[in-house]
C-alpha cells in the first residue's frame, strides 16, 4: 500500500513536547515546530493495530518482554546489517539517553574522562557532567560540507579517557561513519582501554547511497570492547513508548551492565513498548522505505530552496535521518540575533546549533520529518525574514 505522509495530523493538546512546549522553549506558540527529533507522520498501521488489540484486552497488569521482541530484533539487524546476534546479547533499556547515563554510572567513576565529538547530540555533554565525570572533546572538522574526524587529536584525547560516546550516525550532522573510520576509532580505544558506547539510534534512517556498519561488526576487538544502543523509536516514530535496547557481545560487560540495571530495577519494559517494536520490525519495512523516500524529497526541496533564494545560508546534507544542520554563519549575526531572526522574524522553531557544543555556533538544526506543505511554509517564512534582513 501507499502511505500518506502529506496528511496534517493535529498534535497540539496531546502533551506533545514538540508542539505543546513551544511557549516554554521559544517564548511564543506561533512558530512552526521543527525542533524535537520526532516526526509528524502517523506510525505504521501494523503498530497501531498491535497496540489496539492489546488495549482492547482491557487488563494492563504486570508483564514481561513480548516473546516476539528479541526474535524481531535479531531478524532486523541480520536482514539490514548482516549482523548476527543472539538473544542473550540483547537487553531492554528505557531510552538511549538513560542508557548512556547508566553506562557512565556502571563503567566509570567520578572524575574519569568521557570522550565526545562536538558538535554532537547535547545530552552527551550534560549527562557526563551531571554524573561528575570530565567531558573531553574531540571536535569534528567540517570539510567541504561534511564532518570528518581529527584522528591525531582523537588519539591524544583517548589517553585521558575511560569511555567514548560515539554518535553513529552522527546527530546533528547526519554523517554515516565508514568502516575504516570505525575501525580506526576501535583500534585507538582498544589500545587505551577506552570503552565505546555506540549510539546507533538513527541507523535505520539511511538515505539514498549510504549504508550503515554497526560498530561491533568492524572487528572482534570492537565487538568485545563496546556496547551498542539501538531503538525503533526514531525509525517508526514511537519515542513515547520507551523502546530502546542494548546489544553487548562481551559476556563480562553484558553481565556488569545487566546487573546494574537489575539491581536498580531498570530492566522492566513498559507494557506496550516491546509489542510495538516487534510489530514495526516484522511488518513495517515498506512503511520505512516510503517514509525515507518522502524525507529525501523534503531534503531536496530545502537544499534547492536555499540555493536559489538565500545564498548566505547553506546546509549540511544528511546521509541519514530527517535532521538538517543549516549553516547560517553567512548572515553575520550574533548568537542572540540569530535566534531572534528565526524565532521572532521567521517564526520557525529550530534547535540552536550552539547547544550541540563546539562547532555548532551559527548553525540551526531543522527537523523536516513532517508533511512537505509544512516544510514549504517554513521555508517561505524564512525567505521573507531573510529578504527583510
Amino acid at each position: 500500500m501507499r502511505y500518506n505522509f502529506d496528511e496534517i495530523i493535529e498534535r497540539r493538546g496531546t502533551a506533545s513536547v514538540k508542539h505543546d512546549a513551544l511557549n516554554d522553549i521559544f517564548g511564543c506558540d506561533d512558530v512552526i515546530p521543527m525542533w524535537v527529533a520526532d516526526m509528524d507522520f502517523a506510525v505504521p498501521p501494523c503498530v497501531c493495530e498491535t497496540l489496539r488489540r492489546r488495549v482492547e484486552h482491557s487488563i494492563y497488569g504486570y508483564t514481561f518482554l513480548s516473546p516476539r521482541w528479541k526474535p524481531a530484533i535479531i531478524n532486523w539487524v541480520k536482514r539490514r546489517y548482516s549482523w548476527s546476534v543472539s538473544e542473550e546479547e540483547i537487553g531492554f533499556v528505557g531510552g538511549i539517553v538513560p542508557a548512556l547515563a547508566f553506562a557512565i554510572e556502571c563503567f566509570t567513576k567520578p572524575g574519569d574522562g568521557v570522550l565526545i565529538q562536538p558538535p554532537v547530540y547535547h545530552p552527551y555533554d550534560h549527562v557526563t557532567r551531571d554524573h561528575g565525570r570530565m567531558v573531553v572533546t574531540n571536535p569534528l572538522k567540517l570539510v567541504n560540507g561534511t564532518y570528518s574526524i581529527d584522528f591525531e587529536d582523537f588519539e591524544r584525547k583517548a589517553k585521558e579517557c575511560k569511555m567514548f560516546l560515539l554518535c553513529h550516525p552522527h546527530n546533528p550532522g547526519g554523517r554515516v561513519w565508514s568502516r575504516e573510520e570505525l575501525l580506526r576509532m576501535a583500534e585507538i580505544c582498544n589500545a587505551n582501554n577506552v570503552l565505546i558506547i555506540s549510539d546507533e539510534i538513527h541507523c535505520d534512517m539511511l538515505l539514498k547511497g549510504y549504508s550503515h556498519t554497526p560498530f561491533a561488526t568492524v572487528s572482534d576487538s570492537a565487538a568485545q570492547n563496546s556496547i551498542t544502543l539501538m531503538a525503533a523509536s526514531k525509525t517508526f516514530n514511537i519515542a513515547g513508548l520507551k523502546s530502546s535496547y542494548h546489544i553487548i557481545p562481551n559476556p563480562e560487560l553484558r553481565h556488569r551492565y545487566c546487573e546494574y540495571l537489575r539491581i536498580n530495577e531498570l530492566d522492566f519494559a513498559p507494557l506496550f513498548s516491546t509489542e510495538a517494536v516487534a510489530a514495526a520490525y516484522e511488518e513495517g519495512e515498506e512503511w520505512l522505505t516510503q517514509m525515507l523516500e518522502y524525507v529525501e524529497k523534503n531534503i531536496d526541496y530545502v537544499q534547492e530552496f536555499i540555493k536559489e533564494n538565500m545564498p548566505k545560508l547553506s546546509m549540511i546534507r544528511p546521509q541519514a535521518s530527517y535532521l538538517i544542520f543549516i549553516d547560517a554563519r553567512g548572515l553575520g549575526l550574533s548568537h542572540d540575533e540569530l535566534i531572534d531572526f528565526f524565532v521572532k522574524r521567521a517564526k520557525v522553531g529550530m534547535n540552536d546549533g550552539a547547544m550541540f557544543g563546539e562547532g555548532g555556533e551559527g548553525f540551526m538544526r531543522m527537523n523536516i520529518g513532517c508533511p512537505l506543505s509544512v516544510v514549504e511554509k517554513a521555508m517561505r517564512q524564512i525567505k521573507v525574514a531573510y529578504d527583510k534582513l
